[in-house]
């Protein structure tokens, strides 16, 4: 009975599950960094709001810090352009698949959101693809130039294309003859800055043609020989610049079409690459000419560039990928007015898109420094290796990070961010978070992960602690002075030394400490300074491997520290480092800053160090003695006689044959067994009232002693416990390693007095080895109260409560295959939940997560988060290891998500959705991060919204008006037909038969424009006989008329009472007709089917009303979102 219940823990009750709802919800907040992949780019001088869009169909709009709004594309596609309709918070996408999109942002459910309303896509059958867009000044049009050089118009009010088009071949009547050839596709179109009638198009062979649209005719004709690139417009309309493949630009008199006014080649006279956008903008100083590409192709042909000439002023920022698009933000296009322009653009900003990063540049600041970045950042500036987070930042640690990155971003703008649309509505952060990133060129980034925008804090360089050759770093720096250089951006996809690499990362905030650990076994203990200081780092080596003489290591050296007085920047400042041999990367990590140890692991074994002392404490090869290995990717050589290998090859091959007859035996007594199993499952059919089966697991095999990566350390922990029976708790280590082994590790660690002097022992005390043998890779110590142990100094902090110490302590060991928790000291098995029998995956990453109840602010529970290697979060509780939450957070195919996933303690989660974004989930709904913007636009800049389609109960509503009184409305629908006189007749003809036709029509229409959600076969139905009847009820109508005049002339006498004996009047009320139609008498046999005939119509259409409505019902208690919110709309 005992061990019943210890498998199989008491249900949990309804109180159980209202708790749940309280613990646990399941959330995408939000993403984090530079947009992957990004394509197009769009601003809004007057609202200030900045587009991204990306090859994925990702749409990003972006104003203020907190102000972020994000849309998908439904279907995969790159988006090529965007455009924002002035001041509407409106945008126009065109999408490589030759679609254009309209997207708007609204308030829905309290929340901003940016959402698709209109799209169209251009059909290629009639014209060929889309080359270039340009919007109208007045945002009404957008013209589309395509590849065949006609240029097609679609109204951006309507979403759909005009019936102009303006061909090719009419524009190329008004051309002089010298000019007729073909000119190629549309590669540029402008618009005139004051004349919203007159736009420049620019082919793709050089011909420029200034087309008058209200006249229909080509003002002039400019030729170049060159292939053209862009065309800009000067602000005084009189000029224009055309840019050339050949790195060339040209100045145009608008009346002077016979030559250019200037001509230049800026990096000439060497051939040099296109100048791919420019832009020229007037300043009441000189004027500004700002361009992309152009340098010479022989010299600088692999760069990429952006340069910005204004008088003497010539700079070329040099960036580290391709250059998508650049925007300058001018004070004349923030507050201009149709009324009123301004003589001068002024611009102030200049907005660069590369592949990898955004850059913005001051251009009113003295050497035109770039601006600190709110958002968007290139988290991927080196690529990430490993994470971390850190919640609760004590204030006086947060303070000093602070001030330290802003010593390091001193070179940056003194002014603020220019892109300020919109306004913040998230509370401030009650507490404040640390993301850190570490990353392949051996830096760790500090990043502030409190609020919706991930902000670089402060960033830790360790390749100065090592002496690494600069090669060919000394002659990059001195570029030569002419085109004038300048490196900008942080990101840098190279790396001086691939064992800079930082594979861990730990940091206690309360005593200020920091490790890390990197690929060739270096681990370096840090300390926060505020001071720069000049001293020395101890460096000691811990030998893992010591006590096999047959090793021999023939991977990569350890990195060389440098030798005497060094000197630290202000920041987190090196105090010792330990070096593992062999020099390997570090694969587990573990800091007690409380006992002022650390505790490090490869593949080969672990070391524990001391970094008060700068001593090596213990050390242990976890490595099998008969299978050593050189590295942790391919075996060693042994350096064996030819006698030993064939002696071992023998033994190998006989170990094989007794393996396979041992399988095929085994294999023979499973087959029995699930056909005896198979046999009393088909009795268990047939006999009612049996118990219920237990759930099929998976066989799992045991994996093999021999495999080399069985020694990989997974995993280190430290723990205040009890391990020894009968003795009180102590300090111990446990590690546990790849092959499902744990040791157990018994410490001593001297007082606070006499720490500096006595060294620390560690002693084994216990192993664990699990009989599946799979990977440990977490481990955690629970009191009797079902807490974990609280991290080092918390309790002396108040910032947990003291352990219990008195009662019964359990350990829980996750390894990748089940969780399982045994009683300390004594170790025995207590709970146990096999993941991979009963799921088939695997953990991946693990969490022990403090999760606090949404509305009792004194209720709180520990429980465990895994990750699954099929992208599944799993939540089971400490106490039992019962499922508490299921849910897929990541495609199981998002490898490098799931390799980089990460829990926070508080429930939150991050993760690499791409090289270059976070994601931020959440697994508690009392901590939920998310951007909360709004937008104030206004009045009447949107344009007035298109009329709502008729509600088809309205249609019906009226056809039935005359018909049946407001009681029927509300009954059964099986008899809504009232009864009929001469008055409602009159009524109803006097309405015309135009009305009538035009009511029916609606219904029809409505009813076939349905939503989809609708079932088929109502759909079929309804339009089916609504386009029978409507040809009838026309016809009907006319023949009720003449039928009224008829009686009318002959004065009829109504009757209102229905059947042999119903009650009469005028009131409408219905007598006993039994089939309850109604009392026709007094009028003709025509008439009498005329009006039956509407009846029937009638019925039909509220029949088919109330089919939809159920359906639509139906729908909304489903939680359709998108019904929903048509419904609520």
């Amino acid at each position: 009975m005992f061990k019943f219940f210890k498998k199989h823990p008491p249900k949990e009750g309804e109180e159980r599950e209202k708790l749940k709802k309280e613990l646990f919800g399941f959330k995408k907040c939000t993403d984090h960094g530079f947009i992957s992949k990004p394509s197009a780019m769009a601003y809004d001088p007057k609202l200030r709001l900045l587009a991204v869009g990306s090859k994925s169909g990702v749409l990003k709009v972006l104003g203020s810090p907190g102000v972020e709004f994000t849309a998908q594309h439904d279907q995969d596609v790159t988006v090529v352009q965007l455009f924002f309709l002035p001041e509407q918070s409106r945008l126009v996408s065109f999408c490589s698949d030759n679609s254009l999109h309209l997207w708007e942002t609204n308030v829905r459910g309290g929340k901003t959101v940016l959402e698709e309303i209109k799209s169209y896509n251009v059909e290629t059958s009639k014209t060929k693809s889309v080359s270039t867009c340009c919007l109208s000044v007045n945002g009404e049009q957008l013209f589309l130039g395509t590849e065949g050089g006609n240029i097609q118009i679609l109204d951006v009010k309507d979403f759909s294309l005009s019936e102009q088009v303006i061909y090719q071949d009419v524009v190329m009547q008004n051309v002089p003859d010298d000019f007729k050839v073909n000119p190629g596709a549309v590669e540029a179109i402008a618009v005139h800055p004051t004349n919203p009638d007159k736009f420049l198009i620019g082919y793709n062979r050089g011909l420029i043609v200034l087309w008058d649209n209200k006249e229909s005719n080509a003002n002039q004709t400019y030729n170049v020989s060159r292939q053209l690139e862009s065309l800009t417009w000067h602000r005084n309309g009189t000029e224009f610049t055309s840019a050339h493949s050949d790195g060339s630009y040209s100045i145009w008199s608008v009346s002077d079409a016979s030559k250019a006014k200037e001509e230049q080649t800026p990096y000439g006279p060497f051939p040099c690459k296109a100048i791919t956008k420019l832009e020229r903008k007037t300043a009441k100083a000189d004027p500004f000419l700002i361009f992309s590409g152009g340098m010479p192709r022989a010299s600088y042909g692999d760069k990429h560039t952006v340069t910005v000439m204004q008088g003497e002023n010539h700079t070329v920022f040099d960036f580290t990928s391709r250059i998508i698009d650049f925007i300058i933000l001018s004070r004349a296009d923030e507050s201009d007015t149709p009324d009123d322009r301004s003589d001068n653009d002024e611009p102030h900003s200049l907005v660069v898109l590369a592949e990898e990063e955004i850059v913005a540049i001051d251009l009113d600041s003295v050497n035109w420094p770039t601006f600190r970045l709110p958002y968007l950042n290139s988290i991927h500036s080196s690529a990430i290796t490993c994470s971390q987070h850190i919640a609760n930042v004590p204030d006086q640690l947060w303070q000093k990070i602070n001030d330290v990155g802003e010593a390091q971003l001193k070179n940056f703008s003194p002014r603020t961010w220019p892109i300020n649309g919109g306004r913040s509505l998230s509370k401030d952060p009650t507490s404040k978070a640390i993301l850190l990133t570490g990353h392949e060129d051996g830096t760790v980034r500090f990043w502030d992960a409190s609020s919706s925008n991930l902000r670089l804090l402060y960033k830790l360089t360790t390749v100065s602690y090592f002496d690494i050759s600069a090669g060919d770093q000394n002659s990059a720096e001195e570029e030569e002075e002419w085109p004038p250089f300048r490196k900008v951006g942080t990101f840098d996809p190279y790396s001086d030394d691939p064992r800079l690499s930082i594979q861990k990362i730990t940091l206690c905030p309360l005593s200020e400490t920091l490790v890390i650990a990197g690929t060739a076994g270096q681990v370096i203990t840090f300390q926060m300074e505020r001071e720069e200081r000049e001293q020395e780092v101890k460096s000691t080596t811990v030998n893992i491997v010591s006590d096999r003489d047959s090793f021999v290591w023939k991977g990569h050296e350890a990195l060389v520290p440098k030798e005497g007085d060094v000197k630290f920047a202000a920041g987190f400042q090196p105090i010792a480092m330990m070096q593992l041999y062999p020099p390997a990367a570090v694969t587990a990590l573990a800091l007690h800053s409380e006992w002022q140890i650390i505790g490090a692991g490869t593949a080969h074994g672990f070391g524990l160090y001391d970094y008060v002392q700068k001593k090596e404490i213990s050390s242990r090869c976890t490595l099998n003695p008969t299978d050593l290995t050189g590295t942790s990717e391919t075996a060693m050589s042994r350096r064996k006689s030819l006698k030993k290998s064939l002696r071992e090859s023998f033994r190998r091959l006989r170990k094989g044959r007794s393996e396979r007859r041992a399988r095929d035996a085994k294999a023979k007594t499973e087959t029995q067994h699930i056909e005896q199993a198979a046999e009393t499952a088909e009795g268990a059919t047939a006999a009612p009232g049996t118990p219920e089966h237990k759930p099929v697991e998976r066989q799992i095999e045991a994996r093999s002693n021999e495999d080399s990566m069985c020694s990989m350390v997974r995993c280190i922990y430290f723990a205040d416990t009890f391990i020894v029976n009968g003795a009180p708790h102590n300090p111990s280590l446990w590690v546990g390693t790849n092959g499902g082994h744990v040791y157990i590790y018994n410490l001593t660690v001297p007082a606070s007095d006499k720490r500096s002097s006595d060294a620390v022992g560690c002693q084994l005390a216990k192993e664990i080895k699990l009989k599946h043998r799979a990977p440990v890779i977490s481990m955690a110590v629970i009191d009797s109260r079902a807490r974990i142990l609280p991290e080092p100094l918390e309790v002396q902090n108040e910032r947990a409560k003291a352990a219990d110490m008195v009662g019964p302590h359990s350990v829980i060991i996750c390894s990748e295959e089940q969780l399982k928790t045994f009683t300390l000291p004594a170790l025995k098995p207590k709970w146990k939940s096999k993941i991979t029998a009963q799921d088939g995956s695997r953990i991946r990453r693990i969490g022990f997560v403090n999760f606090r109840s949404k509305s009792a602010d004194n209720y709180s529970e520990f429980d465990i988060a895994c990750l699954s290697n099929l992208g599944e979060i799993l939540v089971y509780a400490v106490t039992t290891l019962r499922q508490q939450m299921h849910v897929t957070a990541i495609r199981k195919e998002d490898i490098n998500g799931i390799a980089s996933f990460i829990f926070t303690k508080d429930g939150q989660a991050f993760y690499l959705k791409s090289s270059s974004e976070f994601d931020r989930i959440t697994l508690s709904p009392r901590h939920v991060t998310c951007a909360l913007g709004m937008l104030d636009l206004k009045e009447g800049m949107r344009p007035d919204p298109d009329p709502e389609a008729d509600n088809p109960a309205d249609d019906t509503a009226d056809i039935t008006i005359g018909l049946a009184d407001d009681s029927q409305h509300n009954d059964s629908r099986g008899d809504t037909t009232g009864d009929i006189t001469v008055d409602s007749i009159r009524d109803l003809a006097a309405e015309g038969e135009d009305t009538i036709t035009n009511m029916v029509t609606n219904a029809s229409n409505a009813a076939a424009n349905e939503s989809s959600n609708v079932i088929q076969s109502v759909t079929t139905y309804s339009s089916t006989v609504m386009s029978t009847m409507e040809s009838s009820v026309t016809s009907s109508v006319r023949e009720v008329t003449t039928s009224f005049s008829r009686h009318q002339s002959s004065d009829v006498q109504e009757t209102t009472s229905g059947g042999d004996s119903g009650g009469g009047g005028n009131d409408g009320g219905s007598g006993d007709t039994g089939g309850g139609e109604p009392n026709l008498k007094n009028i003709d046999d025509d008439t009498k089917a005329t009006v039956t005939k509407t009846i029937e119509t009638t019925e039909v259409t509220e029949k088919i009303t109330d089919l939809k409505l159920s359906e639509e019902k139906k729908i909304m208690n489903n939680g359709d979102p998108v019904k929903t919110v048509l419904t609520e709309n």
